[in-house]
């Protein structure tokens, strides 16, 4: 499942993932399933016919990260994986950040943080003159409605319904249905 919100140049996009890392961090090995929601620049492009005609749209380079997972062998809901990417190298995330914030209330710390677009772009290392000059107030306000399909693709998660195992292949494969 992907879900895509878009304002001026900047986006929101989150989707189901089941994902095993190669080069895993001590104690995070083995497969992890979850959400994964990125904040990305949004580019339109020309019209490619008439006036009428649909015009392109780029989810373009990411800006900022959170990985809602948890350990496949945990039990379903823990987030006991949750982290988040502050910064990318072109398309590229640095590392993982565990903050405690983070692991004690993970939707609220998400919420929290797309509600801040100036901070969060600050701590990117990305210039506001990316952003559209509505962009912050106009995520903020869509917050509520991003977190609400963000819970549901959790639940989903939750239930066994998203972020499944590759069918047919083995369990230690990554499946990312989107991002």
């Amino acid at each position: 499942m992907l879900y895509a919100l878009g304002f001026e140049r900047i986006g929101v996009v989150a989707s189901d993932m089941y994902f095993v890392d190669p080069d895993p961090l001590p104690g995070q090995e083995g497969a992890e399933r979850g959400v994964r929601l990125e904040v990305r620049l949004f580019r339109r492009g020309e019209l490619k016919g008439t006036i009428y005609s649909s015009r392109p749209i780029a989810l373009d380079r990411p800006i900022w990260r959170a990985d809602l997972l948890e350990s496949v062998s945990g039990p379903p809901g823990s987030l006991d994986r949750a982290h988040h990417h502050p910064r990318f190298d072109d398309w590229n995330p640095g590392g993982r950040v565990f903050t405690e914030a983070l692991s004690a209330a993970p939707l609220d710390w998400v919420a929290g943080r797309l509600s801040d677009l100036g901070g969060l772009l600050a701590e990117a290392g990305v210039d506001e003159s990316e952003a559209g000059p509505s962009d912050a107030a106009d995520l903020r306000a869509a917050v509520p409605e991003i977190m609400a399909a963000v819970r549901r693709m959790h639940e989903g998660v939750v239930r066994g319904e998203l972020a499944r195992p590759p069918a047919g292949e083995q369990a230690d494969a990554a499946r990312i249905s989107w991002l």
